[in-house]
């Protein structure tokens, strides 16, 4: 997630309902066709000093954001550290997404001029004195983010200046931060990027990265009067212990700090750039070559494939109960009708009596529904428009304010859905129902979110939503989303309740003994597993981008398993429903929005293996951070593929009963 763009300034409260659906993100982002541009993501012309103009800059700006670590969940400012600091510049406003996210962009005190090399600059230095408590306590903040190998991350034009490297099977990786130092443990074993150098072998010291070579690469445009684009900025951190402080010339030993140092140490922070013509990369294009160095784009075809053979065998069931099993049952049943011994009607057309019997707990259910409801056509619309290349890493935060502001003004469905399901179900606490759809699940996820909010607010982290943002969101509900929640169960209670095929029986019937694979949970259980086998290797990659801060960029893919999951989820309730109705279990409701919304469960154990095998995160703060924002998407998860189990055994339910003759 660390992939999310800056000097973008997004509308700000007042204006962010109308215009986000505007505006959110029909931005070119990482595309070739740039033939159309949004105010804030159109490219900036550069040329040198003397030719400078209204439509061509000659100072490039670079931009700060937060710090963040694979090893922690808490992120922090810039200014957090003691960095050097900008003496002025107006820091670029945060959209809804960034703020969520915990991004803060500040400007740097790092600036060019373009086509103006620089070597070995000085910015600032910084002096301890390890006696001074306050100077003790930043020196032993800045060890304590070495050794969580906290990253830096910086932004000239909207794009992440990268530190390129080779990997293995000889492929370069290119990746959007680079860290502040390094450690060499009391053993003599190099941690994270002291492998780099052999100079770092001194045991118990930091190596603080105080060094930076800079290549800003341009293409000129074609017009030639306009001047120059940005289309690339690498980065190479390096360490020097300068010898003359005053007049640095970036040589010498690699600035260590040890683990035991004592009296006053000085850490010079120092620069170079340079700059070099390519014209190889088109500005629409130019962060083709971050994405390109994440080599996972075959693993994602192994994926689509291996979903696809699930959905194929789960349709091939289907379509052979549908037409083969289903189709001789409704014949054989419609034949019985007009003989004598229709009284000897056996499997699912005996229980057409209370096959649409009102399910208990009905109330919690629709409430259930109308929330999946919500998330269902959030999560579509979101991934539809991040298709398009709408809401691209170029456009930073666009992806979650999008998702925000549509879940609050998809209100309407939520509340015509539980409505209209809750009558159906024969309630007449309307008002309690509308209340419970509007406060109840998004009521948990605001009190885990708060919960989060208040640890983060604890350890000081720049992830820590600022109480206006806070006040903003809950205005956001309570304003708009919950008048149009009663809205749409306005219009829900005011339609008829939903016509069955078949009449409901006064007396319910007796359900016969169920053999061990037609009792509930054991359905529930398997049910799950065909859903989570088409999503669980995509969940890996979207695991890596929240947590490891990768960017993640494959909306393609992400909405392709998005619509084989639907597919999954209905096929697998239906198949599990029909068997369960030849057994003569008629409650099918609760259990067709358990089995699909299993899958859920399922998220959680993955996600639970993936934070004790794949991350390094140490700390409380952090294992609780980690765990708590988990059971959010959890949650949100249960109630997007239990309504989808739920409606696709409703439609295959009032399909079958309104073909088969009933006395």
């Amino acid at each position: 997630m660390s992939a999310r763009l800056p000097v973008l300034s997004p509308p700000r409260w007042p204006r962010l309902l109308l215009l986000s659906l505007l505006l959110l993100g029909a931005a070119p982002g990482p595309r070739r066709s740039g033939a159309f541009y949004l105010p804030g993501l159109a490219p900036v012309n550069f040329c040198d000093e003397e030719k400078k103009s209204d439509e061509c800059k000659a100072e490039i700006e670079l931009f700060v954001n937060r710090l963040d670590s694979v090893e922690s969940v808490l992120p922090y400012e810039y200014t957090a550290f003691d960095f050097c600091q900008a003496s002025e510049g107006k820091r670029p406003s945060e959209n809804l997404g960034q703020v969520l996210f915990g991004e803060r962009i500040e400007p740097s005190p790092y600036k060019f001029t373009f086509n103006k090399e620089e070597t070995c600059k000085l910015v600032c230095t910084k002096t301890y004195h390890t006696e001074k408590a306050e100077d003790k306590q930043k020196l032993e903040f800045l060890k304590k983010s070495m050794l969580l190998n906290y990253q830096h991350h910086w932004i000239v034009d909207n794009m992440p200046v990268t530190w390129c490297y080779d990997v293995e099977d000889g492929q370069r990786f290119c990746n959007p931060g680079f860290p502040i130092g390094c450690y060499i443990t009391d053993k003599g074993h190099a941690k994270d990027a002291c492998v780099i150098n052999s100079e770092f072998h001194e045991r118990d010291t930091f190596y603080v990265f105080n060094h930076v070579d800079i290549k800003i690469y341009y293409h000129v445009v074609e017009t030639g009067s306009m001047g120059a684009r940005l289309v690339a900025a690498k980065l190479e951190p390096k360490s020097f212990k300068h010898t003359h402080i005053d007049k640095p010339d970036c040589s010498g030993p690699p600035m260590d700090i040890s683990n035991k140092a004592s009296g006053e140490i000085k850490i010079a922070y120092t620069y170079s750039v340079s700059f070099k013509e390519d014209d190889k990369i088109r500005w629409a294009s130019r962060w083709d070559y971050i994405l390109e160095s994440m080599p996972h784009t075959h693993i994602q075809w192994f994926s689509i494939m291996n979903s696809l053979v699930i959905v194929l065998f789960l349709s091939g069931m289907v379509a052979m109960i549908m037409l083969r099993t289903l189709h001789k049952d409704i014949a054989r049943y419609n034949q019985m009708d007009s003989t004598e011994d229709a009284q000897e009607e056996f499997g699912w057309k005996l229980v057409h009596g209370d096959i649409f019997r009102p399910p208990r707990k009905g109330m919690l259910l629709s409430v259930f529904l109308g929330s999946g409801t919500q998330i269902l056509i959030m999560t579509f619309v979101t991934l539809f428009f991040a298709c398009l290349g709408f809401l691209s890493p170029a456009n930073r935060g666009a992806l979650m304010t999008c998702a925000v502001v549509l879940w609050v003004l998809l209100g309407t469905p939520a509340g015509y859905v539980a409505a209209r399901f809750y009558k159906s179900f024969g309630g007449e606490k309307w008002k309690t129902n509308v209340l419970l759809t509007s406060f109840l699940c998004p009521g948990i996820v605001f009190a885990d979110f708060f919960i989060m909010n208040l640890i983060l607010w604890g350890e000081g982290s720049s992830a820590a939503i600022p109480f206006g943002t806070l006040v903003a969101i809950l205005a956001l509900w309570f304003c708009i989303s919950v008048p149009l929640t009663f809205i749409g169960a306005y219009f829900g209670f005011k339609k008829n309740a939903i016509e069955h095929p078949v009449r409901t029986n006064q007396i319910p019937r007796q359900i016969p003994e169920q053999s061990f694979y037609t009792k509930p949970l054991p359905g529930i259980v398997m049910g799950g597993i065909l859903p989570f086998g088409c999503i669980f290797i995509q969940l890996f990659f979207i695991l890596n981008s929240i947590w490891s801060h990768q960017m993640y960029y494959m909306f393609g893919f992400l909405f392709l398993v998005f619509i084989i999951l639907v597919i999954t989820c209905s096929e697998a309730t239906i198949l599990l429903c029909y068997f369960h109705l030849c057994a003569e279990d008629y409650h099918w409701q609760w259990r067709s929005f358990l089995t699909s919304g299993f899958t859920a469960v399922y998220f959680l154990i993955y996600a639970v293996h993936y934070f004790f095998s794949k991350l390094q995160i140490t700390g409380t703060a952090s294992t609780i951070l980690y765990f708590g924002y988990t059971m959010i998407m959890v949650l949100i998860f249960f109630l997007f593929t239990g309504t989808i189990g739920f409606f696709a055994c409703f439609w295959f339910v009032t399909k079958i009963y309104s073909v088969v003759k009933v006395d």
